[in-house]
Protein backbone atom coordinates (compact mmCIF):
# COMPACT_ATOMS: atom_id res chain seq x y z
CA UNK A 1 0.00 0.00 0.00
CA UNK A 2 1.84 3.42 -1.16
CA UNK A 3 2.16 5.33 2.53
CA UNK A 4 -0.10 8.11 1.71
CA UNK A 5 -3.03 5.94 1.68
CA UNK A 6 -1.71 3.67 4.53
CA UNK A 7 -1.49 7.28 6.32
CA UNK A 8 -5.23 7.94 5.84
CA UNK A 9 -6.36 4.33 7.16
CA UNK A 10 -4.12 4.73 10.36
CA UNK A 11 -5.53 8.71 10.99
CA UNK A 12 -9.18 6.77 10.61
CA UNK A 13 -8.50 3.64 12.49
CA UNK A 14 -6.74 6.37 15.64
CA UNK A 15 -9.91 8.16 15.56
CA UNK A 16 -11.97 5.06 16.05
CA UNK A 17 -9.68 3.95 18.81
CA UNK A 18 -9.16 7.48 20.21
CA UNK A 19 -12.96 7.06 20.65
CA UNK A 20 -13.30 3.35 21.91
CA UNK A 21 -11.17 4.08 24.47
CA UNK A 22 -12.27 7.54 25.67
CA UNK A 23 -15.90 6.34 26.07
CA UNK A 24 -15.20 2.87 27.38
CA UNK A 25 -12.00 3.08 29.51
CA UNK A 26 -12.57 5.56 33.17
CA UNK A 27 -8.47 6.01 33.30
CA UNK A 28 -8.43 7.19 29.59
CA UNK A 29 -11.12 9.72 29.64
CA UNK A 30 -10.02 11.11 33.23
CA UNK A 31 -6.51 11.61 31.52
CA UNK A 32 -8.32 13.44 28.43
CA UNK A 33 -9.70 15.97 30.90
CA UNK A 34 -7.06 16.32 32.78
CA UNK A 35 -4.78 17.43 29.53
CA UNK A 36 -8.29 19.16 28.08
CA UNK A 37 -8.83 16.95 25.71
CA UNK A 38 -11.61 15.42 23.28
CA UNK A 39 -11.71 12.67 20.92
CA UNK A 40 -12.49 14.71 17.74
CA UNK A 41 -8.88 17.18 18.57
CA UNK A 42 -7.28 14.34 16.87
CA UNK A 43 -7.21 15.69 13.47
CA UNK A 44 -4.18 14.22 12.02
CA UNK A 45 -1.57 11.79 12.85
CA UNK A 46 0.51 14.27 14.33
CA UNK A 47 -2.13 15.28 16.64
CA UNK A 48 -0.88 11.99 18.39
CA UNK A 49 1.73 13.82 20.54
CA UNK A 50 -1.01 15.32 22.83
CA UNK A 51 -2.23 12.26 23.68
CA UNK A 52 -0.79 10.91 27.32
CA UNK A 53 1.08 7.84 27.59
CA UNK A 54 0.25 4.41 28.90
CA UNK A 55 2.91 2.46 31.09
CA UNK A 56 2.95 -0.89 32.05
CA UNK A 57 2.11 0.18 35.65
CA UNK A 58 -0.86 1.50 34.50
CA UNK A 59 -2.04 -2.22 34.04
CA UNK A 60 -0.86 -3.10 37.49
CA UNK A 61 -2.85 -0.28 39.01
CA UNK A 62 -5.77 -0.98 36.95
CA UNK A 63 -5.67 -4.69 37.78
CA UNK A 64 -7.56 -7.15 36.72
CA UNK A 65 -9.80 -5.47 33.67
CA UNK A 66 -9.70 -1.89 34.81
CA UNK A 67 -8.23 -0.65 31.38
CA UNK A 68 -10.53 -3.06 29.34
CA UNK A 69 -13.17 -1.11 26.67
CA UNK A 70 -15.44 -4.21 26.46
CA UNK A 71 -17.32 -6.28 29.95
CA UNK A 72 -15.91 -9.20 30.69
CA UNK A 73 -18.76 -11.06 28.77
CA UNK A 74 -18.03 -9.76 25.64
CA UNK A 75 -14.67 -11.00 25.53
CA UNK A 76 -13.37 -14.45 24.40
CA UNK A 77 -10.08 -14.97 25.87
CA UNK A 78 -7.94 -13.28 28.36
CA UNK A 79 -3.84 -13.62 28.55
CA UNK A 80 -1.57 -12.54 31.86
CA UNK A 81 1.85 -11.92 32.47
CA UNK A 82 3.42 -14.41 35.22
CA UNK A 83 3.54 -11.48 37.92
CA UNK A 84 6.61 -12.71 39.19
CA UNK A 85 6.77 -8.99 40.53
CA UNK A 86 4.18 -7.80 42.20
CA UNK A 87 0.52 -8.26 40.33
CA UNK A 88 0.43 -9.62 37.03
CA UNK A 89 -0.67 -7.32 33.62
CA UNK A 90 -3.90 -8.78 31.94
CA UNK A 91 -4.94 -8.96 28.54
CA UNK A 92 -8.58 -9.22 26.82
CA UNK A 93 -9.69 -10.19 23.67
CA UNK A 94 -12.23 -10.04 21.85
CA UNK A 95 -13.27 -12.48 18.70
CA UNK A 96 -12.62 -9.85 16.45
CA UNK A 97 -9.30 -9.33 18.34
CA UNK A 98 -8.06 -12.98 17.86
CA UNK A 99 -9.16 -12.77 14.69
CA UNK A 100 -6.82 -10.00 14.11
CA UNK A 101 -4.29 -11.39 15.62
CA UNK A 102 -4.29 -14.47 13.59
CA UNK A 103 -4.42 -12.49 10.25
CA UNK A 104 -1.34 -10.87 11.62
CA UNK A 105 0.98 -13.77 12.94
CA UNK A 106 0.03 -15.51 9.45
CA UNK A 107 0.86 -12.72 7.85
CA UNK A 108 3.89 -12.37 9.80
CA UNK A 109 4.91 -15.80 8.89
CA UNK A 110 4.21 -15.21 5.30
CA UNK A 111 7.45 -12.63 5.73
CA UNK A 112 9.66 -14.91 7.06
CA UNK A 113 8.95 -17.47 4.05
CA UNK A 114 6.39 -20.11 5.90
CA UNK A 115 3.70 -21.28 3.56
CA UNK A 116 0.30 -23.02 3.14
CA UNK A 117 1.11 -26.49 4.14
CA UNK A 118 4.67 -26.25 5.53
CA UNK A 119 4.77 -28.22 9.07
CA UNK A 120 5.45 -25.50 11.96
CA UNK A 121 7.01 -26.99 15.03
CA UNK A 122 5.83 -24.51 17.89
CA UNK A 123 8.17 -24.77 20.87
CA UNK A 124 6.82 -21.52 22.08
CA UNK A 125 4.91 -21.75 25.58
CA UNK A 126 1.26 -22.54 26.04
CA UNK A 127 -1.04 -20.89 28.37
CA UNK A 128 -1.26 -17.15 29.61
CA UNK A 129 1.86 -16.68 27.83
CA UNK A 130 0.57 -15.22 24.22
CA UNK A 131 3.70 -16.80 22.40
CA UNK A 132 2.13 -20.19 21.88
CA UNK A 133 -1.53 -19.62 21.25
CA UNK A 134 -0.31 -16.56 19.17
CA UNK A 135 1.75 -18.73 16.83
CA UNK A 136 -0.61 -21.41 17.01
CA UNK A 137 -3.35 -19.49 15.75
CA UNK A 138 -1.20 -17.89 12.81
CA UNK A 139 -0.08 -20.99 11.79
CA UNK A 140 -3.55 -22.46 11.10
CA UNK A 141 -4.71 -18.97 9.52
CA UNK A 142 -1.83 -19.37 7.18
CA UNK A 143 -3.21 -23.33 6.32
CA UNK A 144 -0.23 -24.91 7.43
CA UNK A 145 -0.08 -28.10 10.02
CA UNK A 146 1.14 -27.28 13.96
CA UNK A 147 2.97 -29.41 15.88
CA UNK A 148 1.98 -27.59 19.05
CA UNK A 149 4.22 -29.09 21.14
CA UNK A 150 5.17 -25.75 23.66
CA UNK A 151 8.53 -25.78 25.73
CA UNK A 152 10.02 -28.83 27.76
CA UNK A 153 10.31 -32.15 27.18
CA UNK A 154 13.84 -31.42 24.98
CA UNK A 155 14.93 -34.61 23.86
CA UNK A 156 11.65 -35.16 22.55
CA UNK A 157 11.38 -31.73 21.03
CA UNK A 158 14.37 -32.83 18.66
CA UNK A 159 12.96 -36.37 17.87
CA UNK A 160 9.72 -35.03 16.32
CA UNK A 161 11.69 -32.03 14.63
CA UNK A 162 13.24 -34.84 13.23
CA UNK A 163 10.28 -37.54 12.55
CA UNK A 164 7.69 -35.14 11.49
CA UNK A 165 10.17 -33.39 9.32
CA UNK A 166 8.70 -29.74 10.47
CA UNK A 167 10.00 -27.06 8.01
CA UNK A 168 9.36 -23.90 10.45
CA UNK A 169 11.07 -23.86 14.00
CA UNK A 170 9.33 -21.17 16.31
CA UNK A 171 10.57 -20.54 19.62
CA UNK A 172 12.83 -18.05 21.83
CA UNK A 173 16.03 -17.53 20.86
CA UNK A 174 17.81 -19.14 23.56
CA UNK A 175 15.53 -22.20 23.29
CA UNK A 176 16.59 -22.77 20.16
CA UNK A 177 19.69 -22.98 21.62
CA UNK A 178 18.89 -25.39 23.96
CA UNK A 179 17.30 -28.07 21.83
CA UNK A 180 20.37 -27.92 19.26
CA UNK A 181 22.58 -28.68 22.41
CA UNK A 182 20.53 -31.73 23.21
CA UNK A 183 20.45 -32.52 19.69
CA UNK A 184 24.34 -32.86 19.62
CA UNK A 185 24.53 -34.15 22.63
CA UNK A 186 22.29 -36.69 20.83
CA UNK A 187 24.54 -37.07 17.91
CA UNK A 188 21.72 -35.50 15.88
CA UNK A 189 22.44 -32.99 13.15
CA UNK A 190 19.20 -30.65 13.14
CA UNK A 191 21.38 -29.18 9.86
CA UNK A 192 20.25 -32.37 8.18
CA UNK A 193 17.25 -32.17 9.13
CA UNK A 194 13.99 -30.51 7.29
CA UNK A 195 14.02 -27.10 8.74
CA UNK A 196 14.79 -24.09 6.90
CA UNK A 197 13.27 -21.03 8.95
CA UNK A 198 13.15 -20.62 12.60
CA UNK A 199 10.94 -18.13 13.91
CA UNK A 200 12.27 -16.37 16.93
CA UNK A 201 11.37 -13.49 19.21
CA UNK A 202 10.31 -13.33 23.31
CA UNK A 203 13.32 -11.88 24.07
CA UNK A 204 16.14 -9.73 23.08
CA UNK A 205 18.41 -11.48 20.97
CA UNK A 206 22.36 -10.00 19.24
CA UNK A 207 23.36 -10.12 15.58
CA UNK A 208 25.83 -12.56 16.94
CA UNK A 209 23.10 -15.17 18.57
CA UNK A 210 21.42 -15.04 15.41
CA UNK A 211 24.65 -16.53 13.42
CA UNK A 212 25.29 -19.20 15.84
CA UNK A 213 21.40 -20.25 15.50
CA UNK A 214 21.92 -20.70 11.86
CA UNK A 215 24.74 -22.16 12.03
CA UNK A 216 24.17 -24.66 14.42
CA UNK A 217 20.46 -25.30 13.51
CA UNK A 218 20.89 -25.38 9.14
CA UNK A 219 17.87 -21.93 9.21
CA UNK A 220 16.94 -18.89 8.64
CA UNK A 221 16.73 -17.34 12.25
CA UNK A 222 13.74 -14.35 11.33
CA UNK A 223 13.13 -12.01 14.29
CA UNK A 224 9.52 -11.52 15.24
CA UNK A 225 8.27 -9.05 18.11
CA UNK A 226 5.20 -8.49 19.90
CA UNK A 227 4.23 -8.07 23.39
CA UNK A 228 0.90 -8.64 25.23
CA UNK A 229 0.14 -5.44 26.43
CA UNK A 230 -0.29 -4.34 22.74
CA UNK A 231 -1.37 -7.70 21.17
CA UNK A 232 1.44 -10.84 21.31
CA UNK A 233 3.82 -12.04 19.01
CA UNK A 234 3.11 -10.58 15.03
CA UNK A 235 3.29 -6.93 16.08
CA UNK A 236 6.31 -6.79 13.72
CA UNK A 237 8.45 -9.50 11.87
CA UNK A 238 11.23 -9.81 9.95
CA UNK A 239 10.64 -10.85 6.37
CA UNK A 240 13.16 -13.25 4.29
CA UNK A 241 15.68 -9.67 3.75
CA UNK A 242 16.41 -9.47 7.34
CA UNK A 243 16.88 -6.23 6.95
CA UNK A 244 14.13 -4.53 9.87
CA UNK A 245 11.03 -5.76 11.45
CA UNK A 246 8.08 -4.73 9.52
CA UNK A 247 5.86 -2.92 11.48
CA UNK A 248 2.48 -3.51 10.80
CA UNK A 249 1.31 -0.06 9.89
CA UNK A 250 -2.30 -0.95 9.15
CA UNK A 251 -2.95 -1.97 13.07
CA UNK A 252 -0.39 -0.24 15.28
CA UNK A 253 0.81 3.59 15.19
CA UNK A 254 4.67 3.57 15.67
CA UNK A 255 6.66 6.22 17.45
CA UNK A 256 10.28 6.16 18.98
CA UNK A 257 10.38 9.29 21.52
CA UNK A 258 13.55 10.41 23.98
CA UNK A 259 13.05 8.36 26.99
CA UNK A 260 14.22 10.94 29.50
CA UNK A 261 11.74 13.88 27.75
CA UNK A 262 9.08 12.03 26.33
CA UNK A 263 9.65 14.12 23.33
CA UNK A 264 9.17 12.65 19.43
CA UNK A 265 12.69 11.67 17.71
CA UNK A 266 12.90 12.09 13.72
CA UNK A 267 13.05 9.38 11.38
CA UNK A 268 16.48 7.17 11.97
CA UNK A 269 17.35 8.18 15.91
CA UNK A 270 17.61 5.96 18.44
CA UNK A 271 14.86 5.55 21.10
CA UNK A 272 12.42 4.25 23.02
CA UNK A 273 9.59 2.61 20.55
CA UNK A 274 6.06 4.11 21.30
CA UNK A 275 3.14 1.92 19.85
CA UNK A 276 -0.94 2.71 19.72
CA UNK A 277 -2.98 0.23 18.73
CA UNK A 278 -5.55 1.06 15.58
CA UNK A 279 -7.73 -2.27 15.48
CA UNK A 280 -7.82 -3.58 19.17
CA UNK A 281 -11.52 -3.64 20.47
CA UNK A 282 -11.11 -5.44 23.93
CA UNK A 283 -7.88 -3.31 25.17
CA UNK A 284 -7.09 -0.26 23.14
CA UNK A 285 -4.03 1.05 23.84
CA UNK A 286 -2.74 4.46 23.69
CA UNK A 287 0.94 5.12 23.18
CA UNK A 288 2.50 2.17 25.10
CA UNK A 289 5.88 2.68 26.49
CA UNK A 290 7.14 0.09 25.31
CA UNK A 291 11.00 0.50 26.96
CA UNK A 292 12.44 -0.87 24.02
CA UNK A 293 15.28 0.58 22.32
CA UNK A 294 15.60 0.81 18.75
CA UNK A 295 14.70 3.46 15.65
CA UNK A 296 12.48 3.68 12.39
CA UNK A 297 13.01 3.68 8.74
CA UNK A 298 10.56 4.01 6.26
CA UNK A 299 12.62 3.38 3.50
CA UNK A 300 11.23 0.66 1.30
CA UNK A 301 12.58 -3.06 1.64
CA UNK A 302 13.87 -5.12 -0.74
CA UNK A 303 11.02 -7.15 -0.66
CA UNK A 304 8.23 -4.58 -1.80
CA UNK A 305 6.98 -3.81 1.25
CA UNK A 306 6.33 -0.13 2.47
CA UNK A 307 5.60 -0.38 6.18
CA UNK A 308 7.81 1.14 8.57
CA UNK A 309 10.77 -1.21 9.48
CA UNK A 310 11.83 -1.84 13.01
CA UNK A 311 15.25 -1.46 13.35
CA UNK A 312 16.97 -4.30 15.70
CA UNK A 313 16.16 -3.80 19.23
CA UNK A 314 19.07 -2.99 21.06
CA UNK A 315 17.65 -3.55 24.80
CA UNK A 316 15.32 -2.04 27.19
CA UNK A 317 15.23 0.96 29.16
CA UNK A 318 14.76 -1.15 32.63
CA UNK A 319 16.86 -4.08 31.57
CA UNK A 320 20.10 -0.96 30.91
CA UNK A 321 22.72 -1.68 33.63
CA UNK A 322 24.68 1.67 34.98
CA UNK A 323 27.48 0.19 36.03
CA UNK A 324 30.29 2.74 37.13
CA UNK A 325 28.52 5.37 35.20
CA UNK A 326 28.65 3.62 32.34
CA UNK A 327 25.27 2.51 30.62
CA UNK A 328 25.21 -1.05 29.47
CA UNK A 329 22.78 -3.43 27.93
CA UNK A 330 22.78 -7.27 28.42
CA UNK A 331 22.66 -7.68 24.15
CA UNK A 332 26.45 -5.64 23.82
CA UNK A 333 27.78 -8.60 26.46
CA UNK A 334 25.87 -11.05 24.52
CA UNK A 335 27.69 -9.86 21.26
CA UNK A 336 31.38 -9.97 22.95
CA UNK A 337 30.86 -13.61 23.86
CA UNK A 338 28.66 -15.36 21.55
CA UNK A 339 31.36 -16.50 18.89
CA UNK A 340 33.95 -15.90 20.82
CA UNK A 341 36.49 -19.48 20.79
CA UNK A 342 35.74 -22.41 23.20
CA UNK A 343 32.79 -20.66 24.96
CA UNK A 344 29.20 -22.01 24.26
CA UNK A 345 26.49 -19.59 24.07
CA UNK A 346 25.26 -19.36 27.34
CA UNK A 347 25.70 -17.21 29.94
CA UNK A 348 24.12 -14.88 32.83
CA UNK A 349 25.20 -11.76 34.05
CA UNK A 350 25.48 -11.19 38.29
CA UNK A 351 25.33 -7.63 39.14
CA UNK A 352 26.54 -7.04 43.24
CA UNK A 353 27.43 -4.13 45.39
CA UNK A 354 30.93 -4.50 46.50
CA UNK A 355 31.19 -1.45 49.02
CA UNK A 356 30.24 1.70 47.08
CA UNK A 357 30.93 0.35 43.67
CA UNK A 358 28.93 -1.89 41.24
CA UNK A 359 30.39 -5.04 39.68
CA UNK A 360 29.25 -7.70 37.04
CA UNK A 361 30.45 -11.41 37.35
CA UNK A 362 30.18 -12.78 33.76
CA UNK A 363 29.56 -16.40 34.18
CA UNK A 364 30.39 -18.55 30.67
CA UNK A 365 30.77 -21.89 30.15
CA UNK A 366 32.77 -23.54 27.45
CA UNK A 367 32.34 -25.65 24.79
CA UNK A 368 32.75 -29.30 25.45
CA UNK A 369 35.88 -30.93 25.59
CA UNK A 370 37.92 -27.68 26.69
CA UNK A 371 40.36 -28.55 28.86
CA UNK A 372 39.83 -26.91 32.11
CA UNK A 373 43.53 -26.01 31.78
CA UNK A 374 42.42 -22.77 29.71
CA UNK A 375 39.70 -21.76 31.80
CA UNK A 376 41.79 -18.94 33.18
CA UNK A 377 43.24 -17.99 29.75
CA UNK A 378 39.97 -17.97 28.10
CA UNK A 379 39.05 -16.10 31.66
CA UNK A 380 41.40 -13.40 30.53
CA UNK A 381 40.17 -13.11 26.88
CA UNK A 382 36.81 -12.52 27.81
CA UNK A 383 37.20 -9.91 30.05
CA UNK A 384 39.66 -7.91 27.65
CA UNK A 385 37.03 -8.09 24.79
CA UNK A 386 34.55 -7.13 27.37
CA UNK A 387 36.80 -4.08 28.44
CA UNK A 388 37.65 -2.86 24.93
CA UNK A 389 34.20 -3.26 23.44
CA UNK A 390 31.97 -2.27 25.89
CA UNK A 391 34.20 -0.25 28.27
CA UNK A 392 33.66 -1.90 31.24
CA UNK A 393 35.60 -3.94 33.67
CA UNK A 394 34.12 -7.47 35.16
CA UNK A 395 34.94 -10.35 36.58
CA UNK A 396 34.61 -13.40 34.22
CA UNK A 397 33.71 -17.11 35.55
CA UNK A 398 34.41 -19.85 32.97
CA UNK A 399 32.13 -22.88 34.09
CA UNK A 400 32.12 -26.34 32.53
CA UNK A 401 29.33 -27.51 30.12
CA UNK A 402 25.55 -27.19 31.07
CA UNK A 403 26.12 -25.44 34.20
CA UNK A 404 24.36 -21.83 33.05
CA UNK A 405 20.76 -23.01 33.25
CA UNK A 406 18.67 -23.14 30.76
CA UNK A 407 15.23 -21.85 29.83
CA UNK A 408 12.04 -23.57 28.17
CA UNK A 409 10.76 -19.83 27.51
CA UNK A 410 11.85 -16.03 28.38
CA UNK A 411 15.87 -16.29 29.31
CA UNK A 412 17.02 -14.72 32.45
CA UNK A 413 20.10 -13.70 31.70
CA UNK A 414 20.59 -10.67 34.69
CA UNK A 415 20.71 -11.67 38.39
CA UNK A 416 20.75 -8.35 39.68
CA UNK A 417 21.77 -8.95 43.72
CA UNK A 418 22.18 -5.38 44.44
CA UNK A 419 20.04 -3.64 47.45
CA UNK A 420 17.18 -2.49 47.21
CA UNK A 421 16.65 0.85 46.40
CA UNK A 422 20.22 1.18 46.58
Amino acid sequence: MPREQLARLQLERLQATVANAYANVALVRQRFESAGLRPADIRSLDDIAHLPFTVKTDLRDQYPFGLFARPTQDLARLHASSGTTGKPTVVGYTLQDISNWSDLMARSMHAAGARRGDIIHNAYGYGLFTGGLGAHYGAERLGAVVVPMSGGSTERQVALIMDFKARVLCATPSYALAIAEVAEQQGVDLRQSNLQIGLFGAEPWSAAMRHEIEERIGVKAVDIYGLSEIMGPGVACECECQEGLHGWEDNFLFEVIDPETGKVLPEGQAGELVITTLTKQALPMLRYRTRDITKLTTQRCDCGRTHVRILRITGRNDDMLIIRGVNVYPSQIESVLVGRPHIAPHYQLIVEREGSLDNVRVEVEVLPGTPEAQFPAISRDVRHHIKSMIGITTTVAVQAPGTVPRSQGKAVRVRDLRPKGA
